[in-house]
């Protein structure tokens, strides 16, 4: 929040919006109102949003879960990161305090930014029509989404209408939807606009997805849940590199290039940076872009 507050925030005073499935103490918030002088909420997130639901088979869950931990998949057997996969899939932009915004930046605990930000990010996306924006795009692990393409073809052939003229199907397959490239868009990092998800293709491609048990049965993430819908049933000139914004969620990092690197003051290495790196999707989103 203070490297936020320093590059950017400082002088838009956006508001902070703070959710966790247990009460922040007070403590936190009294730390927290020392960062920024922008207004912060403190949610909590419904029970039901954030932990397994009891129709999921538990002896199946705990099956996969071992299945992955053998594999030595990072989160292999974590229940709570896919707690938080599945909220950040499916709703993060219900919660009511989330309900009054259309527009959110997602930041996560142990990330970095090293470019100030001196343009408005969410006006230069409603202003160019993007819905979507990110700056770190990789492969997933196959193991962890064994069956989602799959899933996702189904519900392509049972809604076809919810395919976007002019999509990013190019991004996502080598074989026009065949099969799955595994590359998607980090989602630790969005700035994205929440009617999208909140529309009715995502919402029924959500409430397909949900009722597989994916989530828990393999460890399906939000980052190719969401990189998917967007690549679908949204224009592809509707996602946006922001190539200027220096950030790092370890063991990855985009700095910056060129001007960007000078104009941004950016205080990262330029010569560390996963653009064009093994593992990293970003040659093939600039192709087919």
């Amino acid at each position: 929040m203070e490297q936020m507050e320093i590059k950017f925030n400082n002088k838009f005073r956006y508001p902070w919006v703070l959710l966790n499935e247990e009460p922040f103490t007070d403590d936190f918030k009294r730390r927290v109102s020392i960062v920024t002088d922008a207004p912060v909420s403190f949610g909590l997130i419904p029970h039901d949003h954030w932990f397994q639901p009891d129709w999921i088979d538990e002896s199946k869950a705990a099956l996969g879960r071992y299945k992955l931990t053998r594999q030595r998949i990072i989160y292999g057997g974590s229940v709570s990161y896919r707690n938080m996969c599945r909220f950040n899939s499916g709703f993060f932009y219900r919660h009511e305090l989330l309900k009054q915004y259309q527009w959110y930046w997602r930041v996560e605990p142990d990330v970095s930014y090293f470019c100030d930000l001196d343009y408005d990010p969410f006006l230069f996306m409603q202003d160019n029509n993007k819905l979507y924006g990110f700056t770190i795009s990789l492969l997933e692990w196959a193991p962890t989404i064994a069956t989602l393409w799959g899933t996702v073809k189904d519900f392509i052939a049972q809604n076809p209408q919810y395919v976007a003229e002019g999509n990013a199907m190019q991004f996502l397959s080598d074989d026009a939807g065949d099969t799955y490239n595994l590359c998607h868009f980090w989602s630790n990092f969005e700035i994205a606009n929440m009617d999208f998800w909140r529309g009715e293709a995502y919402s029924k491609y959500f409430e397909y997805l949900e009722a597989k048990g994916g989530f828990y049965y393999e460890r399906w993430g939000d980052a190719p849940i969401h990189s998917i819908a967007v690549s679908l049933f949204a224009k592809k000139d509707q996602i946006h590199f922001f190539k200027d914004i220096g950030y790092r969620h370890s063991p990855f990092q985009h700095c910056p290039q060129g001007s960007n690197w000078t104009e941004g003051h950016c205080s990262c290495d330029p010569h560390d940076n996963f653009d064009f790196a093994r593992g990293s999707c970003l040659k093939r989103w600039l192709q087919q872009s």
